[in-house]
């Protein structure tokens, strides 16, 4: 349940200032409780996806087994061209099946960002938004245990 301040039985009005302002964020889990990250002021690409997936290799120096949805990024020609190029050694992609987010332990990354870390936040502007979920995910990632929680949720068998 989120609290207002509005009277009892009032949908609350808040009056903003509209934007263009963008802000897409990519993240991976492991079982081992790591959080990693992605943050960009406009749409994320393939060419990002590919950025990620590098870094990931880099920073946990082992092979991959990536699960992700079936996203339009993820499916991009330079993912393709990505792994052509001598990546697939290094990263084994899978999907999940069409729409099942219950299976997906990333997931409940984004539903306690949403509903715990970031909820009733009313930020100031664009860069406090940003800096308030940048505070967000260093506290998610002081919290191992949390992130390992979220794969128990989705009941995989790793």
């Amino acid at each position: 349940m989120i609290r207002t301040y509005a009277p009892c039985g009032e949908t609350p009005l808040l009056k903003v200032l509209q934007t263009r302002d963008h802000l897409s964020v990519m993240s991976g889990i492991t079982p081992a409780g790591h959080l990693m990250t992605l943050r960009r002021q406009k749409a994320l690409t393939g060419s990002e996806s590919t950025a990620f997936l590098r870094h990931l290799v880099w920073y946990l120096g082992r092979k991959l087994l990536v699960i992700w949805d079936g996203g339009r990024i993820h499916r991009s020609e330079e993912v393709k061209m990505f792994l052509d190029n001598g990546w697939s050694e290094y990263i084994h992609l899978e999907r999940f099946p069409t729409y099942a987010p219950e299976l997906n332990p990333d997931e409940g990354v984004w539903r306690h960002l949403k509903q715990v870390e970031l909820t009733n936040l009313c930020c100031l502007n664009f860069q406090h938004l940003c800096m308030e979920l940048d505070l967000a995910i260093r506290r998610m990632r002081r919290r191992p245990e949390l992130i390992q929680t979220f794969f128990a949720q989705a009941s995989l068998d790793l």
